[in-house]
């Protein structure tokens, strides 16, 4: 497979390849190498991910690799408010796939915390998430076709307040009326800290999605993605 055209900016990696499986295996080893890595000098590393079905294949290929996964905290970067049991449940997703094998060590930092709305479980989310070391360690990232990621979605009322860089929040709520769950979602000025951020993408859908998002860099808004395509960036992408 000839290598998909992409202008990315000076600073941000590309690693395109020709199979799902292919990819997922690198994105396993890079994420793992990092980890391992800052256990080194560290006393307990951290790992953000995303929900839905791309990273299934990442979640089970990272669950094996060997790492002190005792001394690893795991937690989304967003989740919608439904219960652990419904099938849209991030959670349950993470607790299925990840914490599994070698990775069921590991000890998850849940947003879903009790309360009807999401404004509601916040303030416990927040309590949740106290002994979590900043920044994080390692950040792993979708994109949707609207440029969203996370729960960052254009439409969401609230995207200003979750997307302002100097924010001293570390979640917010988010109700965009294009989706039909309520959400929490880190902040944007929680993630943009990481030390390694990773955009994980499949299909031909998305790389053309990415490149409409790198025309416009400064119009965070419309695609909050683009906060996020500055160099250190790492991009994986199958067809």
């Amino acid at each position: 497979m000839r290598t998909p055209e992409v202008d990315l900016p000076i600073g941000i990696e590309a690693h395109f390849g020709e199979s799902p499986q292919q990819v997922v295996q690198e994105l396993a080893d890079t994420v793992a190498e990092f980890l391992r890595g800052r256990l080194h000098s560290a006393r307990r590393a951290s790992l953000a991910v995303s929900g839905g079905s791309t990273p299934v294949p990442f979640f089970q290929a990272l669950s094996r690799k060997e790492l002190d996964w005792g001394r690893v905290d795991i937690l989304l970067v967003d989740e919608r408010w439904v219960e652990e049991a419904d099938g849209a449940s991030n959670t349950r997703l993470v607790k299925e796939h990840l914490l599994q094998n070698d990775a069921a060590a590991a000890q998850f930092f849940s947003l879903k915390q009790a309360g009807g709305t999401p404004e509601e479980g916040l303030g416990a989310a927040k309590l949740a998430l106290t002994e979590l070391i900043r920044p994080l360690d390692v950040l792993i990232l979708g994109m949707g076709n609207d440029g969203h990621t996370a729960s960052l979605f254009p439409d969401a009322p609230e995207l200003a307040f979750a997307m302002d860089p100097d924010s001293r929040e570390i979640v917010a709520a988010m109700t965009p009326p294009s989706q039909a769950q309520k959400r929490i979602t880190l902040t944007y000025a929680l993630m943009r800290e990481a030390r390694l951020t990773a955009l994980h993408l499949k299909g031909r859908d998305k790389l053309e999605t990415l490149k409409l998002a790198l025309g416009q860099p400064k119009d965070l808004l419309a695609m909050p993605v683009r906060g996020f395509l500055k160099p250190g960036l790492q991009v994986f992408w199958s067809p």
